[in-house]
């Protein structure tokens, strides 16, 4: 079964960093990619980072391009998310995702959700 557990959330200055986790399991890491997708309110979502673990190669949307990175400790089964220089717009609930590497940035099918975790920046 696989699950993924977001963790990190909180209230962030604008301008602050904030780093956000994912704990995954029950999936093999070469067949799959773990996927960062957000929801602002009134919003669609956005995938703004993701990582094929296969290739080890990460990938960001411009939105969030030279602030946030992804980074996975494969022996902790963790994805983290560092997000830097955090902007009103970047308030959202953050989602961790698993998709099959099938298909390529931006156009990936998220199969499994996790339950989100909320970022919300003040201005």
């Amino acid at each position: 079964e696989v699950q993924l557990v977001e963790s990190g959330g909180g209230l962030v200055q604008t301008g602050g960093s904030l780093r956000i986790s994912c704990a995954h399991s029950g999936f093999e890491l070469e067949d799959f990619g773990i996927g960062w997708v957000r929801q602002a309110p009134g919003k669609a979502r956005e995938g703004i980072a993701a990582i094929v673990f296969f290739y080890n190669r990460t990938y960001y949307a411009d939105s969030v391009k030279g602030r946030f990175t992804l980074s996975s400790d494969n022996a902790k089964r963790t994805v983290y998310l560092q997000m830097n220089s955090l902007k009103p717009e970047d308030t959202a609930i953050y989602y961790c995702t698993q998709f099959l590497p099938s298909r390529e940035w931006p156009h990936l099918r998220y199969d499994y959700w996790g339950q989100g975790t909320q970022v919300t920046v003040a201005s």
